[in-house]
């Protein structure tokens, strides 16, 4: 499974050294922007990982990239780098979808695991959407019959009973039943049926 990378937002340049270094030092890619508009300048839609964004910072606070980011449709794991008196602000980024906070000055190996942690979250999204997309590019390439066919055998129909509900022969079912399998990469019914409550699911 492919760790993805953190980027640090902070306009601490102290900070974001340490933290750089921190995380590099653990084997994670490590990136460091001076400001929110820095990162949002190089934006890349398809960038995912971990997000450290300070809440206060000089220009565009943390906060208002957060909010940016939601409505770019970011898929970013953030987590907050607060003082105390940002901590009611940072639980309400945390109710807009933000993964965690963690209070100045922070413990290192505590700040490491939990951006660990959401790395590793994010990797089997990535994963898990993989598989949904290539179970649908296989759905995808049934005829409309093989479709039928297989809306069928997933409502547990016997070939028998299909052939009756479609109006063609046992033989045409097995024949569309088999391309089915074939197709969607499985053996049995079963399989059929876990791959798609995956895709679903």
């Amino acid at each position: 499974m492919t760790v993805g990378s953190v980027y640090i937002v902070d306009d601490d340049d102290a900070i974001r050294d340490a933290l750089s270094w921190l995380f590099q030092s653990r084997g994670i890619v490590a990136e460091s922007f001076a400001s929110a508009e820095d990162f949002l300048s190089g934006w890349n839609a398809q960038r995912r990982g971990c997000l450290v964004l300070d809440i206060r910072m000089g220009g565009m606070t943390g906060l208002e990239l957060f909010d940016r980011l939601l409505e770019l449709g970011s898929r970013l794991q953030v987590i907050f780098l607060t003082g105390h008196g940002d901590v009611p602000m940072a639980v309400q980024a945390l109710k807009k979808g933000a993964r965690d906070f963690v209070e100045k000055p922070f413990n290192d190996n505590d700040l490491v695991d939990r951006v660990i942690d959401a790395l590793s979250w994010d990797a089997k999204q990535r994963e898990s959407e993989a598989g949904a997309a290539s179970v649908a590019a296989r759905e995808a390439s049934l005829t409309l019959r093989e479709r039928q066919v297989m809306d069928l055998v997933l409502a547990g129909k016997l070939n028998k009973v299909i052939a009756d509900d479609l109006g063609i022969t046992m033989r045409t079912v097995e024949v569309h039943r088999a391309h089915v399998f074939e197709k969607m990469g499985v053996r049995t019914a079963v399989e059929l049926a876990q791959l798609m409550s995956q895709k679903r699911g």
